[in-house]
């Protein structure tokens, strides 16, 4: 079995613990609440487990050194460096990983984690920039 590095899968240690919270919740309520519920869990969860996070942080968008009006939220940072992105529906698409890549350009993380709630187990997808 391989070892990896902190090179080839950053923030491993800080992931995982993210993944085991989103686990704890999954088991807890199942599938089938709305996104907005799993939030809430979530934020309760890293609380009670003393895990440092943003909610809804906003990220502006720099276009040839001007703001532009129109921001991106994030669902999460956690540890300061792990963008979260929260769904419940049937899977993850296309769309959720371009928006997931998107906050981590705008934010400056390299990592961005997609949690689904919305099936029987949570749906994980791991990216980097």
């Amino acid at each position: 079995m391989k070892n990896y590095s902190e090179r080839d899968f950053p923030f491993q240690k800080e992931t995982d613990t993210i993944i085991g919270s989103g686990i704890e919740v999954h088991k807890a309520l199942g599938a089938g609440f709305l996104e907005i519920v799993y939030k809430d869990a979530l934020e309760l969860e890293f609380a009670n487990r003393k895990i440092s996070f943003e909610r809804e942080k906003e990220y502006p968008v720099v276009y040839k050194g001007v703001t532009l009006p129109h921001s991106f939220y994030s669902d999460f940072v956690v540890f300061e460096n792990v963008i979260l992105e929260i769904k419940a529906k049937s899977d993850i698409a296309h769309e959720d990983i371009a928006q997931t890549l998107n906050y981590l350009k705008c934010s400056g993380c390299k990592i961005g984690l997609i949690l689904n709630f919305g099936r029987a187990t949570l749906g994980i997808k791991r990216l980097t920039l």
